[in-house]
């Protein structure tokens, strides 16, 4: 059985599109906000999904994890934090295993930056510096899988 860690996961929405797609995977749900979890728990309910309360800063739950995904939530950490991330979850992915990363980033042309944004609070990084934080986390490949204006998805494989 697949185990997926679904980072950030808010009220559920990707968890919910990534279990529609493999149903029969076991998702661990993280997030900081108790009060998302309630939430993501409502919609989850009768699959199989734990919750766990917590912040991208501190230990990720004990892998080993087939898919960790993250929509839109990895840009409220700073470079140092991103690249910090990108180890511990290269270190809880299976052999073989994929970190699914989509996320505000800066762009490479300034009028490309459509995206709100609380200052002090998010902190886009630049693309290529994520890719290179990622392959120096010990990630055997990283590319984008598609980029529009300031939004990427990235794949890297353990």
């Amino acid at each position: 059985m697949a185990r997926i860690l679904d980072l950030g996961s808010g009220i559920g929405e990707t968890a919910w599109r990534l279990l529609e797609r493999h149903p029969d995977a076991e998702l661990v749900a993280l997030d900081e906000s108790p009060e998302m979890l309630r939430a993501a728990r409502a919609r989850l309910a009768h699959r199989r999904v734990s919750f766990v309360v917590g912040r991208l800063e501190q230990p990720l739950p004990p892998g080993p994890f087939d898919l960790v995904a993250s929509a839109l939530c990895v840009h409220h950490l700073d470079g140092p934090g991103k690249r910090d991330l990108f180890e511990r979850v290269r270190s809880v992915l299976s052999p073989g295993g994929r970190f699914a990363l989509g996320d505000v980033i800066v762009p490479e042309d300034p009028s490309d930056a459509v995206t709100e944004l609380t200052p002090g609070f998010d902190h886009p990084s630049r693309l290529d510096d994520q890719l290179r934080w990622l392959r120096e986390a010990g990630f055997r490949t990283a590319s984008v899988l598609w980029r529009c204006r300031d939004l990427a998805v990235v794949a890297a494989d353990a």
